[in-house]
């Protein structure tokens, strides 16, 4: 199975140099007020933010952005990075706090604490910590986070009233959702196949019970869910460390879901249809991944869904997603490129955005709001995403994390798909992540 991961790109765009273009709206005769926005996302998203753009613009007459559209966030990262080389950056771009290091680390992100201070519109006490915090290098505040999320469990709640199986709640634990998972697992008859083996094609699986991908930032919570880490120093990293019993329980049981129950569709059936397309054609239970989702999940007609929270091994823990606006060092215009971001911060601005369902709005008084907790919109209990926020925990803030990210999902996916034994997959963690936080900076 073939998955293209983010790499860390600055380093080699720094040896040829192209210079961001742009599209969407904003665009106009060249002014002091002009500034780009580097952004991605689906659709829906970008429509969004082409209307924050207009609602900035209406707010602050003679102001003007230039909506960079990437087309993912390889291709941001690439931008960005090209961008930089050729002196020519984005004056703001949207960037999650997993990637956002190798540029800070490299200095092309705009440090804030002053502009903050100085700032009526954008009081730290007003947004979760846990996100502020993610984007602190060197304990300078570098970017302003929009959104703060935890992966949940997405499930099909047709399907569960379908086969009488009782729907997840909180407080539900690993061990449940391995029970559930394999009881969702049904054939074409709608009955439960049990393992890995099918009995001729009538037995192959028609829905499948969960859909979780192999990835540390999947793996994360589980471990430390049940008292372990994923690395051997959570502030200055060395090595991925899953050889404790805790950190390798978590990891045994999740390749199970695959390897010993056949919960989890396999490597071809991944590559076929992913999960989250999966889950939107009815096939798929149970999906566990973060607020994005939501944003496609709001096109489905066909069955009701809703979210539950991940299960606990010792006690709940979850791990932060959050994408926050950065201003370039190099920009030329950073009075404007502020201004921009003090309105996107704001109420208003992070309302136009929750408004597609994709985020979890940084911004507390709005997270509270009907703007995210509409009770007419799926999914009805998305007030599991707020509870979840005192248990999140950041992953390490390393320049060469994509790396880590990059190299760690291949082996976790031939562990999983392919079976590689447990202790070569934590030996290979070990030796190939060691010289990757070797060559990385700490924030």
């Amino acid at each position: 199975m073939t998955t293209v991961r983010p790499k860390s790109l600055l380093a080699a765009a720094l040896c040829g140099a192209l210079a961001v273009t742009g599209c969407g709206s904003g665009v106009g005769s060249p002014s002091q007020e002009q500034i780009k926005l580097l952004v991605f996302g689906a659709p829906e998203e970008l429509a969004a933010y082409r209307t924050l753009v207009d609602a900035y613009e209406a707010a602050r007459p003679g102001g003007r952005v230039q909506l960079v559209e990437a087309s993912d966030r390889k291709d941001l990262l690439a931008r960005l990075a090209t961008s930089v080389a050729g002196g020519a950056p984005p004056d703001v771009f949207l960037m999650n706090y997993r990637f956002y290091g190798q540029f800070a680390a490299k200095g092309v992100v705009e440090p804030l604490d002053e502009r903050i201070a100085a700032s009526d519109a954008v009081d730290p006490a007003d947004y979760y910590p846990v996100a502020m915090d993610a984007f602190k290098w060197h304990d300078q505040q570098l970017c302003l986070p929009q959104n703060v999320s935890s992966l949940v469990v997405y499930y099909n709640r047709t399907l569960f009233a379908r086969y009488g199986v009782p729907e997840p709640k909180p407080g539900w634990t690993w061990n449940d959702l391995v029970g559930t998972a394999t009881a969702m697992t049904r054939d074409g008859r709608g009955l439960v196949i049990k393992g890995t083996e099918a009995e001729g094609a009538a037995r192959l699986p028609a829905v499948h019970g969960l859909g979780v991908e192999p990835s540390i930032i999947r793996l994360a919570p589980l471990v430390w869910s049940n008292g372990g880490e994923i690395v051997d120093d959570p502030v200055r990293p060395t090595r991925l460390a899953l050889d404790s019993p805790a950190a390798r329980e978590a990891l045994k049981n999740l390749v199970d879901l695959r390897l010993a129950y056949g919960a989890v569709p396999s490597d071809a059936e991944v590559e076929a249809e992913d999960d989250e397309s999966r889950f939107l054609n009815g096939r798929l239970a149970m999906l566990m991944t973060s607020r994005r989702a939501t944003t496609n999940f709001r096109t489905i007609t066909g069955f009701d869904w809703d979210v539950a929270p991940l299960p606990v091994y010792q006690r709940p823990v979850g791990v932060l997603h959050s994408d926050a606006y950065c201003m370039t060092r190099g920009s030329r215009n950073k009075d404007a490129a502020w201004r921009f971001m003090e309105y996107a911060m704001s109420a208003d601005g992070q309302k136009i955005i929750a408004a597609t369902g994709r985020t979890v709005p940084s911004h507390i008084e709005t997270s509270r709001s009907p703007a995210f907790l509409d009770p007419n919109l799926p999914p009805r209990n998305s007030q599991i995403f707020l509870d979840a926020i005192p248990t999140v925990r950041a992953l390490p803030t390393v320049s060469t994390w994509p790396e880590i990210e990059d190299l760690s999902y291949g082996i976790l996916e031939n562990a999983m798909h392919r079976g590689d034994r447990l202790d070569d997959v934590i030996r290979e963690l070990d030796a190939k992540s060691r010289p990757v936080f070797a060559r990385g900076e700490n924030g």
